[in-house]
């Protein structure tokens, strides 16, 4: 009895450890991989911004949304994310503006001004493109959100593809490290918590 016990225990510590080191890799790996492709839209997640201007890592997520634009990938992008305590602009608008700024044609952008934070934001994503008949999204985020994002876009029913900023402003072993294991948890969370209770909501895609 005591042998299958503490066979049963050791197994018990090998599967502890192996999920979060394979989801892990699953977060690096994703960020790794450019998987740009021709979609319907591409959706820009939301980050930082003040008084309308969008903070670093907002902005290089915004230059990258207007390469893939300019490249072809998308006729339309989309900018997601709410509006905190205090501002006067959602993040979405804030990057509606500077895509705007950049050059980017106003009939190309939506502003989805609703959601607080990566789940929220996506779910409202996906139900402006349900409005509009748009079937699949190009998701541009740092490198390691984009696993977790796509799990949840895909259960949206999005069809994501995913294109990694080339080079975030968050840089080094350190950060990497701790953005790594932020975004482990969450894709451990979303996966036990919320994806049970995720409904695609794009739908007539056939």
């Amino acid at each position: 009895m005591l042998r299958w016990l503490t066979r049963l225990l050791a197994l018990v510590l090998v599967v502890a450890l192996a999920v979060p080191l394979f989801t892990a890799g699953v977060v690096v790996a994703t960020g790794e991989v450019d998987g740009r492709r021709a979609s319907d839209v591409i959706v820009v997640l939301g980050a930082a911004q003040y008084d309308g201007r969008p903070q670093p890592i907002l902005q290089a997520r915004l230059d990258h949304a207007a390469a893939l634009y300019r490249a072809g990938l998308a006729q339309h992008i989309i900018t997601v994310g709410g509006r905190r305590k205090g501002d006067r602009f959602t993040e979405a608008a804030a990057g509606r503006r500077s895509l705007r700024q950049d050059g980017i044609p106003a009939s190309a952008l939506v502003a989805v001004g609703k959601g607080s934070d990566t789940y929220t934001s996506l779910r409202a994503a996906a139900e402006e493109m349900d409005r509009r008949g748009w079937c699949s999204a190009l998701l541009v985020s740092d490198p390691w959100h984009l696993a977790r994002s796509r799990a949840m876009a895909a259960d949206f029913g999005m069809r994501p593809a995913t294109s990694p900023v080339p080079d975030p402003p968050i840089t080094g072993t350190a950060a990497n490290a701790r953005y790594v294991i932020r975004e482990t948890v969450a894709r451990l969370y979303y996966g036990a918590v919320q994806a049970p209770a995720t409904k695609s909501l794009v739908g007539g895609c056939g």
